[in-house]
């Protein structure tokens, strides 16, 4: 257990209340994001968030984290314990204030935590008003004291239940089935998340346990002494590092605790991830400034002090100093300014030079004892800037004057009339075929068409000058109009939507995956907020008699033959095993359709886009008041940046063992 610290600065006159709590099952949302699976899953993460507060406080080193039967969760910790004694401003006891009152906790005033994440300090209140049953059990002061509560109802008064000699909480709940679109929780995820968490809190154990099926228990135990350093070694263990030792720095100045690890692979891409108080921060700030100022400038330094850049030579870039770079930089701070409710981007400004201080210092005196792992660095940088003033002609051509205001657009780019980028959307469709149908049967007013010949190159494998050669990426690139890289703009986006439209096939899939790639690696941006989406064309177009509907899954099919033909399940089954041979409806010209019939209704399957007539593109895949789109988001960007890097990246042995792994999984699939 946790070295016992003095628990008398921490009671209830530390827990301070701003609201009540009865909004949250009006508009849960709002506290936690959402009802979907993010929403259930964030249940849990407001008790850990508790637990490792109390460790990041330096009162706990153990977190237990068990799933049990019933779809309930329970997390113990061996920190100083909620406190129990009665609040001086309320008159209940302070557990039964912070689990029952709206921003009630330790987070708020003072003594409480130094250092805290948690969502929005909303904290296990919003788990108990989302529960149907919660269970709070305090080990406080040589003590057990117990609290039931149903649906954010207390059943009874805080009670002590028997002496303990340990200390800390244990918060057991069943989430509210009524709330939430599931409350299935996901082992896999819970494992990742907890993982990360496990990194960040230095010398923490975190053990988790699935006890929901009594023949199937799994267990993990996480402990990393390394840090931030076991980190990095974890997101490049599939791939093949530039130098064997990880940099690696933790140090607490006034300003803030700074730990940052790093290491250089043989990837072209850049994998920085910043944290502050264990909260993920996509969008960086000030932190990830101060780090790349430092980068740059001590690798510059360093490479002319070792004569690696001669006089005459320009300095390494910032794109050039982190190419193949994975970093994690974190941070720990009294008060975090986040920029937006998202928490995605860090604001306060003395950080930047905390980090810019900590980290230069120690990386200059790395690079000094490591002069083997320097030079290795250093030939990375330097080749990375060759590409780069090699792509900069090639930039130069594609991104000249006048070419993002519509004077050299790609020929191939049916442009919308609309100037408005607000209502302008731009269709990415793979083919000529399919781009012939969706010129004729889009809105010409606000909807642009950019129909790709063949695969894309796959960035993944390929650095910038050569990505900026290939005609499709630099049609892609001129028709958005951002730039990307350093000089990315996302004001000059002349397209609010970007939707990926490709055929329901095993090519249309790899093209997309292709495309996907590119917008993950070199526009992330538009990706976080919002602008890229992947169309959902139907499988199936059935017809009876003057009737015509769509079906975009086998589920939909079965559901409209049923309707259609009035028939069970059982015969519509018995009846699609003997299909007619006779097609009532002509295939369209130059494609190969997939026609039967059942029972008098024709049924046909699309293969590709080119199959539809212009009418039928236009009705079920690129109508705003009719369309099915799917937006692309990225919820996990080290799940992302691994997955991407498995299936598309230059190393076999990865994929073909992802291949393994889910093969089983794939259904209907065309070869």
């Amino acid at each position: 257990m946790a070295k016992q610290k003095n628990t008398s600065d921490y009671g209830a006159k530390q827990i301070t209340v701003l609201e009540g709590l009865d909004p949250v099952r009006k508009r849960p949302g709002m506290y936690i994001g959402s009802t979907g699976p993010e929403g259930l899953h964030h249940l849990i993460w407001e008790v850990v968030d508790n637990s490792i507060d109390e460790a990041m406080g330096g009162h706990a080193n153990r977190i237990e984290l068990t799933l049990l039967p019933g779809n309930r969760a329970s997390v113990r910790d061996n920190g100083r314990g909620i406190p129990v004694d009665p609040h001086p401003q309320f008159k209940v006891s302070a557990l039964e204030l912070v689990l029952t009152k709206l921003h009630a906790g330790g987070k708020f005033g003072d003594g409480g935590y130094k250092v805290s994440g948690g969502l929005h300090g909303v904290g296990v209140s919003v788990v108990n008003a989302l529960s149907t049953w919660l269970k709070a059990e305090v080990h406080r002061d040589g003590e057990i004291h117990v609290q039931e509560y149903k649906i954010g109802k207390p059943q009874y008064k805080v009670k002590k239940t028997g002496n303990t000699r340990d200390r800390g909480t244990i918060i057991s709940f069943e989430p509210d089935a009524s709330i939430f679109t599931t409350v299935e929780f996901d082992w896999e995820y819970i494992v990742d998340h907890v993982r990360k968490q496990a990194y960040l809190t230095k010398g923490i154990t975190m053990a988790l346990r699935d006890e929901r099926k009594a023949d199937d228990t799994k267990s993990y135990v996480f402990h990393f002494e390394g840090g931030v350093a076991s980190y990095v070694r974890h997101l490049n263990h599939t791939k093949e590092p530039k130098h064997d030792s990880v940099f690696y720095v933790a140090k607490d100045v006034p300003e803030a605790q700074v730990e940052v690890a790093l290491q250089y692979t043989e990837d072209f891409k850049e994998n920085v991830f910043a944290f502050a108080n264990n909260i993920t921060n996509p969008e960086g700030g000030s932190h990830v400034m101060g780090f790349r100022t430092a980068l740059t400038r001590i690798l510059n330094s360093y490479a002319r002090k070792q004569g690696y850049l001669k006089e005459k030579d320009e300095n390494l870039s910032g794109e050039d100093v982190r190419e193949g770079l994975t970093a994690i930089i974190s941070v720990k701070i009294t008060d975090p300014q986040f920029e937006g409710q998202t928490k995605a981007k860090l604001g306060n400004p003395e950080v930047r030079g905390a980090v810019e201080t900590v980290f230069g210092e120690a990386f200059a005196v790395w690079l000094e004892e490591h002069p083997r792992d320097a030079e290795k660095i250093l030939e990375k940088c330097l080749l990375a800037s060759r590409a780069r003033l090699a792509a900069r002609a090639a930039r130069d051509t594609v991104l000249r004057k006048g070419a993002l205001e519509g004077m050299t657009l790609p020929g191939k780019l049916a442009d919308c009339s609309s100037r408005d980028p607000k209502r302008s959307e731009l269709y990415i469709v793979e083919g000529d075929s399919a781009g012939g149908s969706a010129k004729q049967g889009r809105d010409r007013d606000f909807q642009a068409i950019l129909p790709l010949r063949g695969k894309i190159l796959n960035v993944e494998r390929a650095r910038l000058d050569k990505m900026l050669a290939n005609n499709e990426v630099r049609s892609l690139l001129i028709a958005l109009g951002t730039n990307f890289g350093e000089q990315f703009d996302l004001t000059a986006l002349r397209y609010d939507r970007i939707i990926i439209m490709t055929d329901a096939d095993v090519d249309g899939a790899h093209i997309r995956t292709l495309l996907l790639t590119l917008f993950y690696r070199h526009f992330p941006e538009l990706i976080r907020q919002g602008h890229l989406y992947i169309a959902q064309p139907p499988l199936y177009r059935i017809q009876k008699g003057k009737t015509v509907e769509y079906a975009y899954t086998d589920g939909q099919k079965e559901a409209i033959l049923k309707k259609l033909l009035d028939v069970k399940d059982e015969k519509t089954k018995k009846v699609q095993a003997q299909p007619e041979p006779e097609a009532a409806v002509e295939p369209v010209e130059g494609e190969e359709a997939v026609i039967s019939t059942v029972g008098g209704a024709v049924i046909q399957r699309y293969k590709g886009l080119g199959e539809m007539n212009p009418e039928q593109l236009w009705e079920t895949t690129m109508d705003p008041a009719t369309r099915v789109m799917l937006r692309v988001t990225i919820e996990d960007a080290e799940r992302a940046d691994q997955t991407f890097d498995v299936l598309m990246g230059s190393e076999v042995e990865p994929r073909k063992r992802f291949i393994q792994t889910h093969a089983k999984a794939v259904k209907n699939l065309d070869i």
